[in-house]
């Protein structure tokens, strides 16, 4: 389709999956299984309009001599992964992941009772650790794909869930990656060419 040349410049929606650290990850050109959970109901759809944000902060150290007024040497002493977005999408389902992956605990139907879903609020002492796959349009071409694949990440955020009229109340995603022993924070894969 002409309209989405050029492809490098991007202009769409990502969808954003979660797995158990250690799951692999799907071919650049094939859909997440069911080992990937589809954050949101209707996946980017559920997603608010500021959209996914990846980003790359990090701390540097500038060494200045003596005799320069310029820097002579810059090292990077910190460096992070962050991916942060707001969920549209309060099923408890999708709440857990902010609060630990606590267990959901379903209360059946019966006479005299209304069946329901029941999730602990309290988080614990550890943070739940998964693998993370965020996918949007390739810069190379028409239906390829664009991924962030993350092998370890936790949510470092601090849920707050605003009910408003007129407004959809939340769950705001904020996710930090960590070092994976050998993929450190993974990689972003973009598809250049179909199957031979």
């Amino acid at each position: 389709m002409e309209n989405d040349a050029p492809f490098e410049i991007i202009a769409a929606p990502a969808k954003v999956w979660v797995a158990p650290v250690g799951t692999a990850f799907p071919a650049i050109d094939v859909v997440p299984g069911a080992d990937w959970l589809l954050l949101g109901k209707a996946g980017d759809k559920n997603i608010s309009e500021d959209g996914v944000t990846i980003s790359h902060p990090q701390s540097v150290e500038v060494f200045r001599a003596l005799g320069s007024t310029g820097p002579r040497k810059i090292v990077r002493t910190e460096e992070d992964l962050m991916v942060s977005f707001t969920l549209l999408d309060l099923t408890l389902e999708m709440y857990r992941r902010m609060l630990n992956d606590n267990p959901i605990t379903q209360v059946a139907a019966g006479a005299g009772v209304a069946g329901s879903k029941k999730l602990a609020m309290q988080r614990g002492r550890l943070v739940s650790q998964f693998a993370l796959l965020a996918e949007g349009p390739s810069p190379y071409g028409e239906n390829w794909n664009l991924r962030f694949k993350v092998p370890i990440i936790v949510n470092i955020g601090e849920p707050e869930i605003v009910f408003q009229k007129g407004e959809p109340a939340g769950l705001l995603f904020d996710l930090q990656a960590i070092e994976h022993a050998t993929e450190g924070f993974g990689e972003i894969e973009a598809q250049d060419a179909e199957r031979a």
